[in-house]
């Protein structure tokens, strides 16, 4: 599918009047984005236990894949052979593929940086491996995703001012790599592939500004906040999204990289971001941890046993709460059935693209902020309570 020259990437639509929460659409070969979107979590061409058909059901119009995981297993050049990402694994819809950056650097201790780039070992074999600007681009290509992320320098949350503001230099040095190699490069696959840049700087507001000004010189068709949910307070993540947001371009979709739970999310729609990403519904439902209207549960607390009521929540329409009653759903979690790890992470799927798609249709008309308060009450609810009377 080709994009019509006169339809941009990205439309911004509306801004709340009541916070700086925004409504917008992204253009991609592949399809519509409405945002704000939650994008699931797709590391290994694959969202943990769900299908294409299920992703689809849920309301998925976009997924992430990783370039590091990728790469190393099965490899770039045998995705490139299959056609891409999309056709490798059978999703007609939006990609987005991180760089690799983060693994990458949360590797140190097996990792040889230099200003060219990083030599890391494989975590599957122990095999060497070299990641570049030019090299996470080339890979990327290969994997044909619809958005590509810069590769960039992500320091750990304890790092000092000094190595903070060494890795904002290299990323917007990284950045001006990625963007001549994007420009040069010829594409793999016949459908553009739209490159993000992604601010780090820490906590550090000075770093952070310094970072993002840079950054937005290089006109990017997006732009990531990287560098958050790694250890800070949620206070402060909160304040470093704010504070992002409100410096990047109106005009341009804004990623919140790897956030979070139902609550940060929706504070940082308020903050103007578009785009998050987290693997929280996967790895919590792997866990027993289910996200509700009503409320957190865990599946395997025994007030569930003789719940026969059927659905986990009764504001939820997704295959789960429609079919199956608590009860079952405890019993096939704790007799380690596989099943249970599916049903409990489509639900959480569901529930995460219905909260994008509820904040969507309440910015339009509106109620955002009224909605949205309304909704973080209620999710510290007691979702264990055995009546079902809530909804969304």
């Amino acid at each position: 599918m080709e994009i019509a020259d006169n339809e941009p990437f990205f439309t911004l639509l509306k801004t709340d009047n009541r916070s700086r929460a925004r409504l917008g659409k992204i253009r991609t070969a592949h399809g519509i984005i409405d945002t704000p979107v939650f994008m699931p979590v797709g590391t290994q061409a694959t969202v943990k236990s769900l299908s294409p058909q299920d992703l689809n059901d849920c309301g998925s119009t976009i997924i992430l894949g990783n370039t590091y995981h990728l790469h190393l297993r099965p490899g770039d050049d045998l995705i490139a052979m299959a056609g891409g990402l999309h056709a490798f694994e059978n999703w007609d819809r939006a990609i987005l593929t991180d760089s690799g950056g983060f693994q990458v650097f949360s590797l140190r201790d097996i990792s040889k940086i230099t200003e060219d780039g990083v030599w890391f070992q494989s975590y599957i074999d122990g095999s060497k491996h070299y990641f570049s600007p030019e090299r996470a681009i080339e890979i990327q290509r290969n994997l044909g995703a619809d958005i590509i992320m810069m590769f960039d320098e992500c320091p750990p949350s304890t790092a000092e001012t000094p190595l903070i503001a060494a890795a904002v230099d290299r990323t917007v040095r990284w950045a001006k790599r990625c963007k001549e190699a994007h420009e040069k490069m010829p594409f793999v696959h016949t459908y553009p592939q739209y490159l993000f840049a992604i601010v780090q700087g820490g906590t550090d507001k000075i770093l952070r500004e310094k970072c993002a000004k840079s950054l937005i010189e290089l006109d990017m068709p997006g732009y990531a906040v990287g560098g958050l949910a790694v250890g800070e307070s949620t206070e402060l993540l909160y304040e470093m999204a704010e504070f992002s947001a409100g410096i990047l371009p109106s005009e341009k979709p804004r990623y919140l990289m790897g956030v979070g739970t139902p609550e940060n999310i929706l504070e940082c729609i308020s903050h103007g971001i578009d785009m998050f990403d987290c693997v929280l519904p996967t790895r919590n439902a792997r866990n027993g941890t289910v996200f509700s209207w009503i409320g957190k549960i865990n599946i395997r607390n025994a007030c569930h046993t003789k719940d026969f009521s059927i659905g986990l929540d009764p504001g939820c329409q997704c295959y789960t709460c429609k079919n199956f009653s608590r009860a079952y759903l405890r019993h096939l979690f704790m007799a380690g059935e596989i099943l249970s790890l599916r049903l409990l992470t489509l639900h959480n799927i569901h529930f995460y693209c219905d909260l994008a798609k509820q904040a969507r249709a309440h910015i339009g008309d509106g109620s955002f902020s009224e909605w949205k308060n309304k909704v973080l009450v209620a999710l510290q609810s007691p979702g264990e309570a055995t009546e079902h009377n809530g909804s969304k």
